[in-house]
């Protein structure tokens, strides 16, 4: 296992719609156990494929030590996931994105969904999820689709986060420069 390099907003491939994954083998299982490795070690609780640099349809997801009420959920790793059902109830809630660190934002979402996808052996399943497993379930299907949290929040936020950022970024390189 392990940790790979997560990428940031402004890099390509989070903007772009990730591959459906054909070939379930080793490399995919090894990508997974790195996902997973990486998001815990970035203190997340969830990773797409796409931001450790690679544009394929994968996402883990695992809610350890998060104490919200909810009962603690297994990790979860889906490929080619997609939201077949979404409740009509949405709540707002703050989002966070490991790709954006420093910012986050109250954001909107179906309180419920389904998801439909491949284990890493290949097999069907379906995932019903409530509350933050669904939030987290829908930010990284998002990141597939090339959709970032501050896609969904009113222009005016949106404008404010990208100031933000830019600053944040700007602080980053003299640290690093």
């Amino acid at each position: 296992m392990a940790i790979r390099e997560i990428v940031y907003m402004g890099d390509p491939v989070l903007r772009a719609p990730a591959e459906d994954v054909t070939v379930f083998d080793k490399d995919l299982g090894a990508l997974i156990r790195d996902m997973f490795e990486t998001m815990y070690h970035a203190d997340g609780i969830g990773l797409a494929a796409p931001q450790v640099g690679l544009s394929l349809r994968v996402i883990v997801v695992g809610l350890r030590g998060h104490d919200d009420g909810e009962l603690e959920q297994q990790p979860l790793a889906l490929v080619n996931p997609i939201v077949t059902w979404e409740s009509k109830e949405v709540a707002k809630q703050s989002e966070g994105c490991l790709s954006i660190p420093g910012l986050e934002e109250v954001v909107q979402r179906p309180v419920s969904v389904r998801v439909e996808a491949k284990d890493p052996d290949g097999n069907d399943i379906i995932v019903e999820a409530d509350d933050l497993l669904a939030r987290a379930l829908q930010h990284e299907i998002d990141h597939l689709d090339g959709i970032l949290f501050i896609d969904r929040v009113s222009m005016l936020k949106r404008r404010m986060l990208l100031k933000k950022w830019k600053k944040i970024e700007a602080e980053a390189s003299v640290d690093t420069g």
